[in-house]
């Protein structure tokens, strides 16, 4: 098992990764156990998002866990559509660590 090296990011990619929390019931839950939900681009990965959030918000991150949300289709004015898919990263934050998403950058 070989570590890989800790990616290199910019500041603006660091943002460009981290779009926005994603506030809701169950993420809500999470936080209480040292998770925190952020939308990110679909290519974004694992390490390049462990990376911005560290570089962000100075916390430790522990994991990150990813999921592809698959848009709905949806229905407006009798046209058929799809919303885009998109991409949403959990971060478990390391015991003592915490970011407060009510707060802005």
């Amino acid at each position: 098992m070989s570590v890989a090296a800790k990616p290199t990011l910019s500041r603006a990619r660091m943002y460009e990764l981290v779009r926005r929390p994603v506030i809701t019931e169950k993420s809500t839950h999470g936080s209480a156990h040292g998770q925190v939900t952020f939308e990110v681009p679909i290519d974004a990965s694992k390490p390049e998002i462990k990376a911005a959030v560290e570089g962000l918000f100075n916390v430790k991150v522990k994991a990150v866990n990813t999921i592809v949300v698959g848009g709905k289709k949806k229905v407006f004015r009798g046209i058929r559509g799809q919303r885009g898919d998109w991409k949403k990263a959990v971060v478990s934050l390391v015991e003592g660590s915490k970011i407060d998403v009510t707060t802005g950058l």
